[in-house]
């Protein structure tokens, strides 16, 4: 009798243990059998954070992390299992896909040419312009914004319509006066920018300002800009070459990327295949 009721005591022990697993060395939550430990939330903190702020955010990853548990186990419960079938195949082709993308793009890294003549670009350009048109209004001008008291204003108003690359000290000079500026008018840009840094340009007097050759003197409270407009091309029009150069560059990148990868299946079909690794069977 007391060998049996020893032997019962043993039984709900070991039950209570079982369903209400304790505490393990160093860990800090559980959900169900999963344990979060210290060493999960160690690098989590910034240095420096406050102790408070600490705390609020260990409780916070350790709310979420419990959250995930639950969610996961209830899932896991209640989906059916056609639909667990469906899971376990789009989780093996997701892995088959993130395997096969990282170590492709890893190869290709290794391989590729990045260096992009003038010529290739020009060359490419020239063969392909018509796919490259503008999707708004792109300019070319130069403009200052200085103040109307300016001590200087009518030198600056004279060098600067009458503008010339020798006066490159000049500008260097006076520039610090102005509140913005552009003298390169060799740089194409998209019109969203010109509204931007010229607030006394809107879509209303646009078609007035913005003109080939237009030298305009604006007054706008305080300030002055002063602003000659040296090319337009309106929508819709073939991209000028400097200022598609960039994409051109990224295009014929991307198009040897493309003829890698397909160069790289093809030579590792051809490998298993020579090697016996890859057989289709008829």
């Amino acid at each position: 009798m007391i060998r049996y009721s020893f032997f019962l005591l043993f039984l709900m022990v070991c039950s209570c243990s079982y369903f209400n697993p304790g505490k393990k060395p160093e860990s800090i939550a559980r959900v169900g059998k999963s344990y979060l430990y210290k060493s999960d939330v160690a690098t989590l903190v910034p240095a420096g954070t406050s102790k408070e702020d600490s705390s609020l955010i260990v409780r916070d990853f350790i709310d979420r992390w419990a959250s995930q548990k639950l969610l996961i186990e209830a899932a896991e419960r209640n989906i059916t299992d056609n639909k667990k079938r469906e899971f376990a195949v789009l989780i093996k082709q997701y892995k088959i896909d993130l395997y096969t993308k990282a170590y492709i793009e890893e190869m290709v890294k290794s391989t590729v040419d990045t260096v992009v003549s003038q010529e290739e670009l020009k060359k490419y350009y020239s063969d392909n312009k018509e796919n490259f048109k503008t999707n708004g209004t792109l300019v070319r001008l130069r403009y200052i914004n200085l103040s109307k008291d300016n001590p200087r204003f009518a030198t600056i108003r004279s060098k600067f319509f009458d503008y010339n690359k020798k006066d490159k000290k000049f500008w260097d000079t006076y520039a610090l006066q102005f509140k913005s500026f552009a003298l390169n008018d060799a740089v194409w840009v998209d019109m969203s920018q010109v509204y931007v840094k010229l607030p006394v340009i809107n879509p209303d007097n646009r078609d007035e300002i913005i003109r080939p050759g237009k030298k305009l003197e604006i007054q706008d409270k305080e300030d002055i800009y002063l602003i000659k407009v040296t090319d337009v091309i309106d929508k819709n029009q073939i991209s000028p070459f400097e200022y598609i150069k960039p994409t051109l560059k990224e295009v014929i990148l991307n198009k040897r990327k493309l003829e890698l990868i397909k160069k790289f299946e093809k030579e590792i079909t051809d490998d298993a295949i020579k090697n016996k690794d890859y057989e289709v069977y008829k």
